[in-house]
């Protein structure tokens, strides 16, 4: 199902029906025009049978024609006498078989159509079962004519219909047939891959641009129509790669230009006498400080330029854990060895520390769980922390995540942030081809869902 729901399977299902019906309606009207031809073919034989015979019979004396008739073959003609008053009376009629023999025959020659008589009507089959439906095309009734010779003798000559054309489903046909429609399968393979491939091509490049802005270009080949938008595709990417790396050389020049500022004025408030006041600017200082720091992790989650490498995330997870431990962190992880992935260390380790500090911020403690689960036919690796605080409303599980943005609960010294932390996060995980999702747990408290491809 997952081929016919793709661009490639549609391309090559509209190819191959397209070749297939126009095979079907070729080959139909060439078998039509075939069995017509050899219909045609049979008939104007069975006329110029029935011209020899009459020649032949009117050449031989009258008493050598039973002898003649009884060891002759039968051609598909039955040949009796015919009264001569029947002749002379029956009126001439239309019939293309009894005009075309006519033709043949001199003018000295009387040729008449007769009445069918089914009685007198040979089986073209050679036995006496009608035909079958569904065997092929009913033969025509048979011809009656009345023929009188130069000497004054009327026959009947009942000409048997000619057989129809054999179908032609022969082994060696069926061995043909099978042959090209595999070539037509194999065409339409070939011509839908070789149109597919390049934009398959410029899809994965897109993807991976979503996880690393230096990932290398594109070949540009091909089409002029696919170089024209493999070009297009780099320029864009040279302008991001251009766009985030002068964003974080820009925010890194702030932070840098500011620190010397901010520490002349942490000395300066040391002179003040107020000892209150003074504790107040320190705070308003120190956040200045934070803030400053977690824009330039912001910007610095967007940069890929750390290389990938296989992490084992129950080395990673436990290090992280008892680092967490020692600072009077309530931390709980259940080890679930064996689980490698690739990743980049730092950026991940960043990505999982914040999520584990805000579990402790806001939800007193962190139990972080691993289980491994399925999505579209890709293996996932699912680290989930979970909490003991009172949640966030589903109507603010998107909105978390964005920049600077904050829950009103949050607001406060002691636990506000800067709203930035779960924005790193996220960059983090779709940088790594993952996402993070946000579930409240029945029995209270927030589970945060870190989903990662165990191959990327």
């Amino acid at each position: 199902m997952k081929m016919w729901s793709s661009m490639w399977g549609r391309v090559f299902a509209i190819i191959l029906l397209g070749m297939l019906s126009s095979t079907a309606l070729t080959g139909w009207l060439a078998f039509g025009e075939r069995e017509k031809t050899l219909m045609q073919y049979r008939v104007s034989h069975s006329i110029e049978r029935t011209e020899q015979l009459a020649l032949a019979l009117d050449v031989l004396p009258r008493a050598n024609r039973e002898t003649f008739l009884a060891t002759a073959p039968p051609f598909g003609m039955q040949v009796t006498s015919l009264p001569a008053n029947t002749a002379a009376s029956t009126s001439p009629s239309h019939s293309e078989y009894a005009r075309a023999v006519s033709e043949r025959l001199s003018k000295s020659f009387r040729v008449i159509p007769l009445p069918d008589d089914a009685s007198n009507c040979p089986n073209p089959r050679g036995d006496d079962r009608p035909p079958r439906p569904g065997k092929g095309p009913i033969p025509p009734p048979c011809e009656a004519l009345g023929i009188t010779l130069h000497d004054g003798t009327s026959l009947r000559l009942t000409i048997m219909p000619p057989r129809p054309a054999p179908a032609p489903l022969h082994t060696d046909f069926l061995q043909f047939l099978l042959v090209f429609l595999l070539c037509i399968a194999l065409l339409a393979y070939l011509v839908a891959r070789m149109t597919m491939k390049p934009l398959q091509r410029m899809a994965e490049a897109a993807t991976a641009l979503g996880q690393d802005f230096n990932s290398p270009a594109l070949p540009e080949q091909g089409a002029s129509e696919i170089v024209q938008a493999t070009r297009a595709f780099n320029a864009m990417q040279a302008r991001l790669r251009e766009h985030i790396s002068q964003r974080t050389h820009m925010l890194g020049a702030i932070t840098h230009d500011l620190q010397t500022p901010l520490t002349r004025l942490r000395l300066r408030l040391e002179k003040v006498s107020d000892e209150e006041l003074r504790q107040r600017l320190i705070g308003d200082l120190s956040a200045m400080q934070s803030m400053i720091k977690e824009g330039l992790d912001l910007a610095r989650s967007m940069d890929s330029s750390e290389a990938l490498r296989a992490v084992d995330i129950d080395s990673l997870l436990d290090s992280m854990c008892s680092d967490a431990v020692e600072a009077g962190q309530d931390v709980r992880f259940d080890n679930h060895p064996g689980i490698t992935v690739q990743a980049r260390p730092q950026a991940l380790r960043r990505c999982l520390t914040n999520l584990i500090d805000n579990a402790v911020k806001y939800g007193n403690y962190a139990q972080i769980t691993l289980d491994i689960s399925k999505q579209n036919k890709r293996s996932l690796l699912n680290i989930r922390i979970a909490d003991g605080g009172s949640g966030i409303a589903p109507e603010f599980h998107r909105k978390v995540f964005e920049p600077f943005f904050r829950l009103e609960t949050s607001r406060s010294r002691e636990s506000g942030g800067t709203g930035l932390g779960l924005s790193i996060a996220q960059n983090i995980a779709q940088q790594h081809g993952g996402e993070i999702q946000l579930i409240n747990l029945p029995q209270g408290g927030l589970q945060v869902v870190l989903s990662l491809p165990l191959s990327i």
